[in-house]
């Protein structure tokens, strides 16, 4: 074979390959700009690897637009709010939770002396953010056993975004509040004197079967027809997941800068406090399942529509994890 004849050869075989890298499928795996993304933040630095597909992490502003990716097909994996998914998957879109990425980690904060118990809330202003979220509902069940009724026996305000709670509560603005971490991290870094007030978790498992029992506030979802074309892929996502999730924890001063750098809402000194009171996890669904259940239940009986007015099926929790 002539020269001439080798290098055309090479030069195309060459253009074929770069042809390919070219048209290698891309998959976002897609989470929320905000301290839930925390969980997942080294997939930022290392995305995950699969033999034929770019994979990269995807962060939008609010779980609302997640949820409009998978509602629109154009989301195959991602975080989302548990009462979210499940009614995403009651209007028919074939979705599955494949993992739990963070439990709660609720404190009720306030500067009245006159607070010392959750029975003492009565008559009182309680300032939260998310009107019909996770947080909503889980104080309502608490007070609801605690004899208190939400609707009528308190007020409970929703006009402010976490973040404005935090530093209403630090000025003095507002003298009562239930925040999720990091937010309540911010509150008591900024005025100490901030007495936390009971024990939501502990109250809330105390309602569901005793210690252990959690509810979850962030889940992975997967797209079914995806997971079961690409199981391979999915694997590959949700080590990468679990992995991250741990290596967080480890180390809160690392992941603290890494949320600061991608513009998470928290600074990397707050975050390194905040992650060791948090509950950035993996569980898989299956194992998951019963403090799944156990959460939409109260969304059941406080709000049938928010998950679809039944408790998900059972293939709503996939099963095939690494």
């Amino acid at each position: 074979m002539k020269n001439g004849t080798k290098k055309a050869m090479l030069v195309l075989f060459t253009l074929i390959l770069a042809g390919g890298a070219l048209a290698q499928e891309r998959v976002s795996i897609y989470g929320v700009r905000g301290p839930s993304g925390l969980g997942m933040i080294r997939l930022l630095e290392r995305p995950p690897r699969a033999p034929g597909v770019s994979l990269a992490v995807e962060l939008l502003a609010q779980a609302d637009l997640v949820a409009a990716r998978f509602i629109s097909g154009g989301a195959k994996m991602g975080m989302l709010p548990p009462n979210v998914a499940a009614k995403i998957a009651s209007s028919g879109k074939r979705i599955q939770v494949a993992a739990v990425t963070g439990t709660g980690m609720l404190s009720l904060l306030s500067s009245d002396p006159s607070v010392r118990g959750i029975g003492d809330l009565a008559g009182k202003t309680l300032e939260m953010a998310g009107q019909g979220a996770t947080p909503d509902y889980v104080m309502r069940k608490i007070l609801l056993a605690k004899g208190i009724n939400p609707d009528t026996d308190l007020r409970l305000g929703y006009s402010l975004s976490y973040p404005e709670i935090a530093r209403l509560l630090v000025l003095g603005r507002i003298s009562l509040a239930l925040l999720p971490e990091p937010f309540a991290t911010m509150a008591r870094e900024g005025r100490p004197d901030l007495a936390v007030i009971g024990d939501i978790q502990g109250e809330w498992a105390a309602l569901h079967g005793g210690p252990g029992r959690a509810y979850p506030m962030t889940v992975f979802v997967v797209d079914a027809d995806f997971a079961a074309a690409r199981p391979l892929l999915v694997r590959a996502v949700l080590a990468a997941l679990e992995e991250s999730a741990a290596w967080v924890k480890a180390n809160p001063e690392a992941a603290g800068l890494l949320a600061e750098k991608y513009g998470l809402g928290v600074s990397a000194r707050v975050a390194a406090v905040a992650i060791p009171r948090s509950a950035y996890v993996f569980i898989p669904a299956r194992k998951a399942r019963g403090d799944l259940e156990g959460l939409f239940r109260a969304f059941l009986e406080l709000s049938p529509a928010s998950i679809g007015g039944s408790l998900p099926p059972d293939d709503f929790y996939f099963s095939r994890v690494p």
